[in-house]
């Protein structure tokens, strides 16, 4: 890995910094930040990788070649876009790393993008199951929000414990911010005209407090007690006929304990050890292990801990030979159960916040908190991270990456 960067976070909404700029800009900018940083010609690229999460409209015909053209790179280089849900932009940087480790490509840039201001489709359905009855007759998915919800219910994580967690997303994020700890990676967006119209990530919320969140009212309650077309259970008794040990859903999370909407991107730059020294090129990492895993479809959100498992047995090593965690923050309830599962010192979990006080742009998260556990364990002089999340679906993705 020889460079990171990324766009801030701007608010997923009409208001937003970013809404004025379409998707293929706001990925096109960053790979020129990244080329522009590292000094690499774009016609030496191999390949440009970006993940989305929603594959149409504005994200659609293939976001990654589009976007390298916008940003004026030769006509010779390709482009492949690719969907994991959350865990695109993550699964991008693993198949750059794939391609140069196995002799067939030397430079890769790859990352991901959304922009969930713009997101101009309608989806039909709160489940994941491609509209198919018949896949619904054997996976009744639920919405992620009640899947979060069932996994706070059968963890026993209550309204104090996931807002617990929100404020101290909230804190770190704002001391981060404050202390210029993501300056390194981060680009300023600029519209046509050439204005900037955000340098600094827009959706903390600094001085959050427990008094603040505890007025909130659960987000997805009524969600749970809905019933998906044609259906006879409600979302709710999915879940409990899945899970009977759960006697009810306690809805515990809302808008300040999950994951902000957000638009942005961000990239990776990924090269061969002989690229890097024909070039003189500094490495700042390398890939050290990668992993996807499946989970049970309804619970859906339980696959971090998972998928860092198998990273670790992929890399030799144990969980305590990880310097930084970096477990996005989907719905509080994930960060907690990983941390749990693991046995996880909270102190070294995401020491920057979280997708609860940053946002989560669905397909550029993953590349973004590789950026970010790398910047981090550089101003801290650590060596490993671990950056877990996980997907709709029903998976997990891990990425393990040590300085060089």
């Amino acid at each position: 890995m020889l460079d990171a960067v990324r766009t801030p976070r701007g608010r997923g909404r009409a208001d937003g910094a970013f809404h004025g700029v379409h998707p293929q800009d706001l990925l096109g900018q960053c790979l020129a930040a990244a080329a522009e940083r590292v000094g690499f010609d774009p016609a030496d690229v191999d390949d440009v990788i970006a993940g989305n999460g929603i594959l149409s409209g504005e994200h659609g015909d293939d976001i990654a070649r589009l976007s390298l053209l916008l940003a004026g790179w030769p006509q010779s280089v390709p482009g492949m876009t690719l969907n994991r849900f959350c865990g695109s932009g993550q699964q991008a940087v693993t198949v750059a790393a794939a391609g140069i480790a196995s002799g067939q490509q030397e430079l890769v840039v790859a990352g991901g993008v959304e922009s969930m201001s713009r997101w101009n489709v309608t989806v039909g359905s709160p489940t994941i199951d491609g509209a198919n009855p018949a896949f619904r007759q054997l996976y009744p998915t639920v919405p992620q929000g009640i899947s979060a919800d069932l996994i706070a219910s059968l963890e026993g994580f209550g309204r104090a414990d996931v807002d617990a967690f929100a404020v101290t997303s909230q804190d770190r994020a704002s001391a981060a911010i404050a202390g210029g700890y993501f300056d390194r990676s981060l680009i300023a967006v600029r519209n046509a005209a050439g204005d900037v119209v955000a340098d600094k990530d827009e959706h903390p919320r600094e001085g959050t407090t427990l008094e603040k969140l505890a007025k909130l009212p659960p987000a997805f309650e009524r969600m749970g007690a809905a019933r998906a077309d044609g259906e006879i259970l409600s979302f709710d008794e999915i879940c409990l006929s899945r899970y009977p040990e759960v006697e009810r859903i306690d809805h515990v999370h809302h808008a300040g304990n999950s994951s902000g909407v957000v638009d942005g991107a961000a990239v990776v730059t990924v090269s061969s050890g002989e690229w890097a020294k024909a070039h003189g090129a500094t490495p700042r990492a390398r890939v050290r292990a990668a992993a996807a895993i499946g989970s049970e479809p309804i619970i859906m959100l339980t696959a971090p801990g998972p998928a860092a498992e198998r990273a670790l047995a992929k890399a030799g090593m144990a969980v305590g030979d990880i310097d930084l965690w970096e477990i996005n923050e989907a719905f509080a309830a994930v960060p907690l159960k990983a941390i749990r599962d693991l046995g996880l010192d909270p102190e070294r979990v995401n020491v920057n916040g979280g997708a609860i006080a940053l946002g989560h742009p669905i397909g550029a998260t993953g590349a973004m908190l590789i950026g970010t556990v790398l910047d981090e364990l550089e101003r801290r002089d650590l060596n490993t991270g671990l950056v877990t999340m996980c997907t709709g679906g029903g998976m997990g993705t891990a990425t393990i990456i040590e300085r060089v």
